[in-house]
């Protein structure tokens, strides 16, 4: 018999025909994630599972999974897993790394030019029919040319970022728990302490993981260390944002503005005030929606899940300690 995995929504057809060589598969159909009850029931006679960041993979999944060796997410975070549970129990966790970098890198840099030039804003202006004239005072942006970028977190998708940047002529300025020097060397860029860097920079660019110490990172005190001419970016993870905080800061004009690919929680439930403003464009978490990009990204899934199913080693397995569990040592 064929090994069973559930995949938590459809992914690209090019992970579903390589799983399909190797296991009996079954795919959650609907547009929103699978109720949690659903879920539960599902994981029960499966041995791999395929879920999304918006499925919660947690010791009680764990328990229900008895027959679980590899839980294969279809994402490069893996927040939504309780990892250190899964080790106890045996179970390998793999992401879906480095393929996304550029294509959300790209995603970054566009919602960065889009909240500085107002783009956003200005399609609404137009398709409401208040375009009557050209005028000198329509619709002031910001200089994106020459300006200075703070980036807080360097990892692939920051370096992507300060590459970016140096096409448009900027000043970059990093963050990050470690000093990279190689990197500041390849890339023309400049280390700084936090409050330095939220002091100096025109736009502050968020490319940090979600743990305990990232949380509302982005909070009342630090948005009041930056301009009040800056701009706020975050394709990161939503609750790296305190979003009330951000709210306050830009009805204060605190800050200029902000552009969010995430938003916690996802999607917002009700209203959120920051859909009032014009000083804010929110997209739905598009940042690797590229064509190209999630195919590769559901093929390294599913080449995670093959690997794990037959026993060997997956290229991205983020639990490495696993190993040493199962083998004694």
């Amino acid at each position: 018999m064929k090994p069973k995995v559930f995949i938590t929504r459809r992914i690209p057809e090019e992970g579903l025909e390589i799983l399909k060589e190797v296991a009996d598969i079954k795919v959650w159909e609907g547009e929103l994630p699978p109720p949690r009850d659903v879920l539960l029931n599902e994981v029960e006679e499966v041995d791999g599972l395929i879920p999304l960041l918006a499925d919660k993979v947690d010791g009680e999944l764990m328990d229900k999974a008895k027959h679980l060796k590899i839980v294969s997410n279809y994402a490069v975070g893996f927040d939504n897993i309780d990892v250190s549970e899964a080790t106890k129990r045996g179970l390998m966790v793999t992401n879906t790394p480095g393929v996304l970098t550029d294509t959300t890198a790209d995603l970054a840099f566009a919602l960065l030019l889009a909240v500085a030039r107002r783009v956003a804003e200005a399609d609404r202006f137009v398709r409401a029919g208040k375009w009557t004239t050209w005028g000198p005072l329509l619709l002031l942006g910001k200089d994106v040319h020459g300006a200075t970028l703070g980036l807080i977190g360097l990892g692939r998708i920051g370096c992507a970022m300060a590459k970016r940047a140096r096409g448009f002529g900027m000043k970059v300025l990093y963050y990050n728990r470690t000093r990279k020097e190689q990197a500041e060397k390849e890339l023309g860029i400049e280390y700084v302490e936090l409050e330095t860097l939220l002091k100096e920079s025109d736009f502050v660019s968020l490319h940090v993981p979600l743990t305990k110490e990232t949380k509302h990172l982005i909070n009342k005190e630090t948005l009041g260390i930056m301009k009040t001419t800056s701009m706020l970016v975050n394709t990161t993870r939503g609750p790296v944002v305190d979003e009330a905080a951000l709210y306050q800061a830009l009805v204060n004009k605190e800050i200029a503005g902000a552009a969010l690919d995430v938003m916690d929680p996802e999607p917002p439930q009700g209203d959120s005030p920051l859909f009032d403003l014009d000083n804010v464009v929110i997209v739905p978490h598009i940042g690797s929606a590229s064509e190209a990009t999630r195919a590769k990204m559901a093929v390294i899934a599913a080449s995670n899940m093959v690997a794990g199913l037959k026993g060997e080693v997956p290229q991205h397995l983020v639990n490495k300690e696993v190993l040493r569990l199962e083998s004694g040592q």
